[in-house]
């Protein structure tokens, strides 16, 4: 991906091929765009919720289409470079993440009505903020944006896309479907830009709302540029996320499921485990089960259907994976997996290293690739430290046969969501959120419509 005088140009990461330019966005279609969401939201956030979850369920009917199905997921695959056996399994994501929210809106945006008194009518209603912008990343281009797209369209409020530049795509073939479904105009657009075009859409004052995913840094850009105004800024950030084996795990379950965690598509998950704490009793066992469930993992080529793991999304980022391991081994730790030849810039072998510890930027910092450390510990309280010791707090995973200890370690972390025996996973019924350098705000469950409305209180004499 690169911006080229006033064209995006997006790389290929399969093959390092120019795959397609997209023109930025010029001034006036800014302009119009923004004008067009104000003109469209007072009609949008008017109509009954009902006739809203008719027009978003034909926007998801239109992309349940077999071949607009199929052009979604090959688009994966050529633009970020996830195998293709794996990029269906996100459109589906999608469409039963979108449901999910619709089923919950009835309840979550019903006014609240305090108890009774007698004279009076008192109740709560939650209001559409206005335009809602979405800043979406490359690494789950559509399931990252439904998390905020549909509960927002339920609520009443309207929205622009701007996607990452290495995914253009996806933005476009989401408009044309809620054109085919025929939202009306204005309710749900994207547009590209730069850096510079988002920082100051961000400021215009016709945006109510910013959601952010993506990096520290691109989380710190959107908050100086929404500092001079009072907007709601949700942000949804990095992860260094842990897992902890306990002596008790049930290993035949716990390590392929991890392996899975800090691999799938290529490790470039918000909440992908980076990290595993063992009990010192279950180490080798664990180191040797994950060097075995690796071997599963076939890299390639990510258009050919037997293909598990296919390149990271540039060679830039290939490169600063290979420098934290680098960096890594040269402080004594150890890898144990062979070297694999790459088969081209962009591709990372899977890699699993031991020695390591937290001075360590492999152990410290997000690495957003292939590759897990692993550390022995003595105890559930030294685990637990291990675990906090992180700016990020986005998931944490604890491997056991109790529940309750689980449950008891939970509380400890510093996270937004405990996992016990799974890990890697969004459950749209459960709020998603970050803590420390992972993000600010919520999204998803009954309580992801919170920060996409405001609360207008009625209080009405109705005798006196």
């Amino acid at each position: 991906m690169a911006i080229v005088g006033d064209l995006i140009r997006c790389i290929s990461p399969v093959d390092g091929a120019v795959l397609l330019e997209r023109p930025l966005a010029r001034p006036g279609e800014i302009d119009r765009a923004l004008a067009e969401a104000r003109t469209a939201w007072a009609g949008w956030r008017a109509l009954p919720l009902v006739e809203r979850v008719a027009g978003i369920e034909g926007f998801l009917a239109a992309l349940e289409v077999p071949a607009t199905r199929a052009a979604a997921a090959e688009a994966l695959t050529s633009q970020m470079g996830r195998p293709s056996r794996w990029c269906r399994g996100e459109i589906d994501g999608f469409l039963d993440r979108a449901r999910t929210m619709i089923a919950l809106a009835p309840a979550a945006l019903a006014p609240v009505a305090p108890p009774a008194i007698d004279g009076f009518t008192r109740e709560i209603h939650l209001e559409s903020l206005g335009t809602v912008l979405i800043l979406a990343p490359w690494n789950y281009p559509w399931l990252t944006v439904v998390n905020t797209l549909v509960p927002a369209l339920l609520a009443g409020n309207v929205v622009i896309l701007k996607h990452s530049d290495q995914t253009p795509l996806v933005a476009e073939q989401m408009v044309a479907a809620a054109r085919q479904a025929g939202l009306p105009t204005g309710v749900f657009q994207c547009l590209h830009l730069d850096h510079g075009q988002t920082a100051q859409v961000v400021a215009d004052p016709r945006v109510d709302f910013v959601s952010f995913t993506g990096s520290v840094a691109g989380g710190h850009a959107v908050n100086r540029a929404a500092a001079g105004r009072f907007v709601g800024v949700g942000l949804e950030l990095g992860g260094k996320d842990a897992a902890y084996v306990r002596r008790d795990a049930d290993l035949a379950h716990a390590v392929p499921s991890l392996v899975e965690g800090a691999l799938f598509n290529s490790g470039q998950s918000c909440c992908g485990v980076e990290r595993i704490y063992v009990h010192e009793d279950r180490l080798a066992e664990v180191i040797e089960r994950a060097v075995a469930a690796v071997g599963d993992w076939v890299v390639g080529d990510p258009r050919d259907p037997d293909t598990w793991l296919g390149p990271v999304v540039r060679a830039s980022s290939a490169q600063a994976i290979r420098a934290q391991v680098d960096a890594a081994l040269a402080a004594g730790a150890r890898a144990h997996l062979p070297e694999a030849t790459p088969l081209g810039p962009a591709y990372v072998a899977p890699q699993v290293l031991t020695g390591v510890d937290h001075t360590m930027t492999l152990m410290t910092e997000e690495t957003f690739g292939p590759v897990v450390g692993i550390m022995p510990v003595k105890d559930d309280a030294e685990a637990l430290h291990l675990m906090n010791d992180s700016c990020f707090g986005l998931t944490a995973s604890i491997w056991t046969q109790d529940e309750e200890v689980a449950t008891t370690l939970g509380r400890g972390l510093d996270v937004g969501t405990v996992f016990m025996n799974r890990c890697d996973y969004l459950d749209p019924h459960l709020a998603w959120v970050g803590v420390k350098n992972s993000g600010r705000g919520c999204t998803l469950s009954a309580l992801g419509f919170q920060q996409l409305t405001r609360p207008k209180s009625y209080h009405l004499r109705t005798r006196t």
